[in-house]
């Protein structure tokens, strides 16, 4: 326990020198993160070198005025104070990594931002057109913002740089995802942070591999196995994954999406000797998978049965890859899906509300809070039946205590409020039902494709709702409360 974090946090003043220094130190990270694409237009002679040097020079000098002033603040952070280091880093990320799409894609601030936003929340919706036009390194800039942004630009800080003298734990809690942040891989935070990492990369590196073996060149190879891994969804194509119409490279995309889905904590346990076993033992990993097989039988009948398809094995290649797809919050496409008859469209979109596991790069309600959810739903049906009978809830064999089930409850609930009043406000300005409740959903539960008009690109809704999009595509990564509680007065509150 850091020296003061068991003051309580509303008693002490905000040290913004201190969220100042951490914040510069993210920003001038995140300028490196710009060499590797101004190399590639180097040695592609796009014509985006300049751009790519203005950007880094526009993203790292804020940096350092932020950093340099205020070098010799260490302390360790407080809650509140890393509330705020970690909104601050996402909402100015989402400005200035937008530079290079400003710059190099000519886009309009709002789509800019949009697409930088979407880009690094592993949203995947793109305002872009004519997206195989695009120069290359502006191509891998998208799919590097997913990459980054897959496993969280916090962590990483954490996990290369303990010297920041911050409180490691409160950064990680904010940026990891699910209801039992306080589990660490390892008993320290920074190499915790680490193996998630080496975790990432070896996914990363293997499905590249894979990708390149199953006949795409090697610059896709590369670009798609950073948006799948991150289960972000940026194709260096429009058609996106159906580009290619290869169904090898579709199994190979189910798979490395599933694992992108899956708690990156089993994974750890299954490369330190627990065995593939580790992944049907854990619970949520278990329902996860359950979930898949259930949703790709369920559409592939749907498909079939209306219609879509002629042969069962066509709707079941076409069912499965876009159930995974959106379940993980991915957003990869073969087909426009939201013509398929029936059910399904709301189907998909309902599953993506669920999303991946807690502690993966999906997005989504997570698959452990459904769980609680359900577990306490049927505790309070058997209390109707039995009022005196006390039945706690259990995960693995462990008593869920009473903040964590009030923690799911309150995500739950706020949730469902801030995805209604979304989906109105997008209404008011102008954009149909079908429409705002595909775009709220897509962007709220970070899947990237959504109905009607946004079914394959945002590029023509108005300005004000994707502005609105953007707004809900970062409170679905930092899962609402972290930008949320920033808008409460107590918050601000000595």
């Amino acid at each position: 326990m850091p020296a003061g974090a068991g003051k309580t946090d509303r008693h002490t003043a905000m040290r913004f020198p201190i969220v100042t220094r951490i914040v510069g130190i993210f920003l001038l990270l995140f300028s490196l993160t710009l060499i590797p694409t101004l190399l590639v237009a180097i040695s592609t002679g796009d014509g985006e070198a300049l751009h790519f040097v203005q950007s880094i020079l526009l993203i790292a000098v804020p940096g350092l005025l932020l950093w340099y002033p205020n070098r010799r603040h260490r302390a360790e952070l407080y809650n509140r104070e890393a509330f705020l280091v970690v909104a601050l880093f996402w909402i100015l990320l989402g400005t200035l990594g937008s530079l290079p799409l400003l710059l190099g894609a000519h886009l309009s601030l709002t789509d800019a931002v949009f697409e930088a936003v979407s880009g690094f929340t592993t949203t995947g919706a793109t305002v872009i057109v004519g997206i195989d036009n695009l120069p290359p390194s502006i191509l891998i800039y998208r799919q590097q913002l997913m990459w980054v942004g897959g496993i969280g630009v916090v962590v990483l800080a954490v996990a290369i740089l303990p010297m920041l003298g911050v409180g490691g734990m409160q950064l990680y809690r904010l940026e990891t995802a699910g209801p039992m942040k306080e589990e660490k891989l390892t008993p320290r935070i920074a190499h915790t942070a680490r193996a998630v990492w080496l975790i990432y990369l070896s996914l990363t590196a293997a499905c590249a591999t894979a990708y390149w073996l199953a006949g795409m060149s090697a610059f896709d190879a590369i670009a798609h196995s950073f948006s799948t891994v991150s289960t972000g969804g940026f194709s260096t194509h429009d058609a996106s994954l159906g580009f290619f119409d290869n169904s090898a490279i579709e199994m190979i995309t189910i798979v490395f999406m599933i694992l992108g889905g899956i708690s990156f904590n089993v994974h750890f346990l299954f490369l330190h000797g627990r065995g593939i076993s580790a992944y049907w033992k854990d619970p949520q990993v278990r329902t996860f998978l359950i979930a898949i097989a259930g949703l790709i039988a369920g559409i592939a009948v749907l498909l079939y049965l209306g219609g879509s398809y002629d042969s069962p094995l066509a709707a079941l290649r076409y069912g499965a890859f876009q159930a995974v797809s959106i379940i993980t919050t991915t957003g990869y496409t073969t087909t426009d899906f939201s013509v398929w008859p029936l059910a399904i469209p709301l189907l998909l979109m309902f599953a993506g509300h669920i999303g991946g596991c807690a502690g993966s790069t999906s997005g989504g309600i997570k698959v452990i809070r459904i769980m609680v959810l359900g577990k306490v739903g049927i505790r309070e049906m058997m209390r109707l039946i039995h009022p005196n009978m006390v039945r706690p809830v259990k995960i693995s064999g462990r008593v869920l205590p009473k903040p964590v089930l009030d923690a799911v409850w309150s995500f739950f609930s706020v949730y469902v409020a801030v995805f209604i009043g979304l989906m109105i406000l997008v209404m008011a300005t102008g954009v149909d039902q079908v429409t705002a409740f595909g775009a709220v959903t897509a962007c709220l539960t970070n899947i990237g494709p959504g109905l009607g008009q946004v079914a394959t690109t945002f590029h023509d809704i108005n300005p004000v709702a994707k502005w609105l999009c953007t707004f809900a595509m970062l409170l679905g990564r930092l899962e609402i409360f972290t930008l949320l509680v920033l808008l409460s007065p107590t918050y601000w509150r000595k």
